[in-house]
């Protein structure tokens, strides 16, 4: 991670994208002659047996574990809330931090029953970023920071990271994000989010037209971030850079926290190869993002709340995937006997 901002902010973003570390190819071929000898016909166990290797090849582990898992929630307000994009009030973003604070939140019930840490960080809840139809959302020293505080989601020694968001109005920022990096008609990418009505989505799809109308022909990754994007988007892409350069496996969770993998996969494909995405959100355009950055899904439940729910139920089964990895007897150790030639 880099140590200091420098005058031109987002070199150092591009210089991190240069160092990012590769897969542990001998963690995956321990786990392969491992699962080769496992009490079990091979490929028995479907994609839990693909899940314990995609942990241990990004955590650098011969035998992965996931002791130390943790949901980091960025929470954060839009001013493009104000052009009636939501069902709801931008209010109700402090109101659900608050809500997360004394637990009553989705989120904190699957964070209980699965025994995942939770950490809200939040980004300048009082003070909106501008409503980006009609000017930027950052300055480039700004939106850097912002990418450098979402590094600081891995520290404490986290060993799997999902990754969850709060804030009224992101999916109208997520959509202009995917409209921007994937071109088409604005209604493409817009869905109802928290629920609009008809005349919502109306205005939800003209403010994402609007907005990326104002980028021109600009398209680089960290341009359209810094212009149209969200504090929760920019700190979670320096949540997934900071973690691969610490072997910490991702989470993403729906269709807003995929849009900042999107931008980092913009940005170098390669650099989200540790990311798992949880599942397919409810937002029809989520399932053609997933597509373009080649992805399938771990879960498809119809859901769309936000707050790392998704990838909370994905942690679950990654951790009864190491558990089944490292548990199980081989044929051996069982007396039992393997598969004939």
């Amino acid at each position: 991670m880099p140590n200091a901002l420098t005058a031109m902010p987002f070199d150092d973003i591009r210089d991190l994208l240069k160092r990012l570390p590769g897969p542990d190819l001998a963690a995956q071929e321990a786990v392969r002659r491992r699962d080769a000898v496992l009490t079990k016909p091979p490929g028995s166990l479907g994609r839990m047996e693909s899940l314990a290797e995609w942990l241990a090849v990004w955590q650098g582990r011969q035998k992965p574990e996931v002791t130390r898992p943790l949901v980091a929630v960025f929470a954060t307000n839009h001013g493009i809330a104000d052009r009636g994009v939501s069902a709801f009030p931008q209010a109700v973003t402090r109101q659900m931090v608050e809500n997360f604070a004394a637990g009553g939140a989705a989120i904190n019930q699957l964070c209980t029953q699965f025994d995942i840490g939770l950490k809200v960080f939040e980004l300048a809840l009082d003070m909106p970023t501008p409503d980006i139809t009609a000017t930027d959302a950052f300055q480039e020293s700004d939106c850097a920071a912002t990418i450098a505080y979402g590094m600081e989601a891995i520290s404490g020694g986290v060993d799997l990271l999902c990754l969850g968001e709060m804030g009224i109005a992101n999916t109208t920022v997520a959509a202009a994000i995917y409209h921007a990096l994937y071109g088409g008609e604005a209604a493409d990418w817009v869905g109802r989010g928290t629920g609009v009505d008809d005349l919502g989505l109306e205005r939800k799809i003209a403010a994402v037209d609007e907005a990326v109308g104002r980028l021109g022909s600009e398209r680089d990754p960290l341009e359209v971030l810094r212009r149209i994007g969200g504090r929760e988007i920019a700190a979670m892409c320096g949540a997934i850079l900071a973690a691969r350069m610490e072997q910490v496996p991702v989470i993403v969770d729906g269709f807003v926290t995929t849009a900042a993998a999107s931008l980092v996969h913009a940005l170098e494909p390669a650099a989200i190869d540790h990311c798992l995405f949880a599942h397919c959100s409810a937002e029809a355009a989520h399932r053609r993002v997933l597509g373009y950055l080649g992805q399938s899904p771990l879960l498809d439940l119809g859901m769309r709340l936000g707050e790392g729910t998704g990838a909370a139920l994905a942690a679950m089964l990654v951790k009864a995937a190491a558990g089944l990895h490292n548990g199980m007897a081989t044929f051996d150790q069982a007396g039992v006997s393997a598969k004939t030639d």
